[in-house]
C-alpha cells in the first residue's frame, strides 16, 4: 500500500475525515461538502500522529533537503511542526495569520535568521492562502522558503496558481482521491456513491460550486 493511502485511511481511522453523500457539510464558505476534514483530531492518537509526522519528515528530507528551520502554521500546524522538527533535529518556528498587536508586535515565534532556508509544515490545503501568508511572512523575515508540506491537500487549482504565483512548490502526504479509495476499501462509502463524490470534487475544482 503506499504511503498516501496508509495516510488516508489512517485519517479515516480517527475519524480526522468524515465522508457523508446523502447529508452534506456546510464549510464556513457556504459550500455544501460530501467531505470534512479536521486533522486536529490526529494529535490525538499517538500511532497516528507519529505516522504522520514521520511522513512529512520523509517528504522534507527528499524535497527540501538543505533545510534549516521547520515553520508551523498557526495553529494546526504547529504540533506537526514540532513532531518533524524533532525527528529532523532542527529548530522550529511558528507563524501566526498576523502580526500580535501586543508585546513584539512579532508573527514570527521562535529563534531564527535572515538567510536559513525554511520548509512550511501545514495540516490542509485548500485554497493554499493560509501558507501563503506564512510563506510571505518568513521572506519578509530574511528567510528563504524552501517549500511547503501538509497532511491534506483537495488538489484545488485555485491553490496550485497560488503556489505558483507565489514562487513556491508544495507537497502533500495525501488528496482527496486516495481518500476516496481509502474510504471504498475501508467500507466508509459504497461503490455506487463514488460517481458522486468525483462529480463533486470536479466541480469543486471548477469552481462551480458557491
Amino acid at each position: 500500500m503506499s504511503l498516501q493511502k496508509e495516510i488516508a485511511h489512517a485519517m479515516l481511522q480517527v475519524g480526522a475525515v468524515e465522508l457523508n453523500p446523502t447529508d452534506l457539510f456546510t464549510w464556513a464558505s457556504g459550500i455544501k461538502s460530501p467531505i470534512y476534514c479536521d486533522t486536529r483530531l490526529t494529535i490525538s492518537d499517538p500511532t497516528i500522529r507519529k505516522q504522520l509526522a514521520n511522513g512529512l519528515a520523509s517528504l522534507i528530507q527528499e524535497n527540501f533537503a538543505a533545510c534549516d528551520v521547520v515553520a508551523g502554521t498557526a495553529t494546526a500546524g504547529i504540533p506537526h511542526a514540532a513532531w518533524v522538527s524533532d525527528i529532523l533535529e532542527l529548530p522550529m518556528v511558528y507563524v501566526r495569520s498576523k502580526a500580535k498587536e501586543h508585546g513584539r508586535g512579532n508573527q514570527i515565534e521562535g529563534k531564527y535568521a535572515a538567510g536559513q532556508k525554511v520548509v512550511v509544515v501545514e495540516d490542509i490545503v485548500s485554497t493554499g492562502g493560509s501558507s501563503i501568508t506564512a510563506v510571505e511572512a518568513l521572506r519578509a523575515a530574511g528567510c528563504e522558503v524552501l517549500g511547503v508540506v501538509c497532511v491534506y491537500t483537495y488538489n484545488l487549482p485555485k491553490a496550485e496558481d497560488a503556489f505558483e504565483a507565489a514562487g513556491v512548490k508544495y507537497i502533500s502526504l495525501t488528496n482527496f482521491d486516495y481518500l476516496i479509495e481509502a474510504a471504498n476499501e475501508s467500507g466508509a462509502i459504497q461503490e455506487n456513491q463514488i460517481p458522486f463524490l468525483k462529480n463533486w470534487h470536479k466541480e469543486l475544482k471548477e469552481g462551480k460550486l458557491k
